[in-house]
């Protein structure tokens, strides 16, 4: 026969242990909404900075997977990642840019 203590004691039990399921739900879903928001950022900066020529198309998801990486280390990096997404992918569009018009240059300084 359980005694009132005991009944108690368990029920508390089983409260701290709902309520820590509760929260880690809570968690696991507050992440994946982070995960989802991220990833539609890096989608709206990848329609952004679109290229029909390959290499400054893989330079951007380079970078924008750079900014990703970078943003994770802080507490927000939700908050990071959009501005460091934006910066790196122009600045990734401008070096694949520069690229090219060098290789244009030397092509019409080699004939």
């Amino acid at each position: 026969m359980k005694t009132e203590h005991s009944v108690q004691t368990q029920l508390r039990g089983q409260c701290r242990e709902s309520k820590a399921r509760t929260t880690s739900a809570a968690r696991l879903n507050s992440c994946r909404s982070l995960v989802r928001q991220i990833e539609g950022i890096k989608e709206s900066v990848l329609r952004e900075f679109d290229s029909p020529r390959w290499e400054q198309g893989e330079m951007v998801r380079f970078a924008l997977n750079e900014a990703e990486a970078l943003a994770w280390q802080t507490p927000y990096p939700h908050l990071l990642f959009p501005v460091l997404a934006r910066e790196k992918a122009e600045s990734a569009r401008q070096w694949a840019e520069r690229q090219t018009s060098l290789r244009h240059a030397g092509q019409a300084f080699a004939e």
